[in-house]
């Protein structure tokens, strides 16, 4: 009877440590407003998209990669989707329209300010880096690099609003509204 019991205990306490460890990770991304990042888009999107000549090509395949991507994989896919659109798309991008130029600055910035807090989440070790999340990351980088660097920066800044949406889902009740 108290062997029950203890294995009773030793469940419950796994499945609570899994829990708490889980939501750790879930909490570890975003304390700022999203609201702003996403109705900066919203006024861009129409104009972006507009120039985008490559309307069969998907960069980010949101139906099979963002989708796959396991729970305690988010922190890093998220991270390394911040710094792909930091370190390329943003870099890479060429506007000339000084008000899309204004958005886009201010939705990298929000990216920079993100892309912190998930550094320092990956100092304290809470950001792993599964197998889904390493060959996620990959296919969105090789499929950049299969167009031209400008088409590219377009494609994948009209089809920011899959992020901004994967984001939301996969990080409910870590951003303030």
């Amino acid at each position: 009877m108290k062997k029950e019991y203890v294995s009773l205990w030793l469940l419950g306490a796994v499945l609570f440590l899994c829990s708490v460890h889980a939501r750790g990770l879930r909490r570890c991304l975003i304390s700022m407003d999203m609201h702003h990042v996403e109705e900066s888009f919203r006024e861009i999107k129409r104009a972006i998209q507009a120039k985008d000549t490559f309307q069969n090509v998907t960069i980010l395949s949101a139906s099979e990669t963002l989708h796959s991507i396991k729970p305690e994989d988010v922190c890093c896919v998220t991270k390394s989707l911040l710094e792909f659109y930091v370190d390329r798309v943003f870099k890479d991008h060429q506007e000339v329209n000084p008000q899309i130029l204004r958005k886009v600055s201010s939705i990298a910035n929000s990216f920079l300010y993100m892309q912190k807090a998930l550094q320092q989440c990956q100092e304290q070790r809470l950001c792993h880096c599964g197998q889904k999340a390493t060959n996620a990351t990959r296919i969105i980088h090789d499929n950049y690099s299969q167009l031209e660097v400008r088409s590219a920066a377009i494609k994948s800044l009209g089809e920011l609003d899959l992020f901004l949406a994967w984001i939301g889902k996969n990080h409910e009740g870590t951003s303030t509204a």
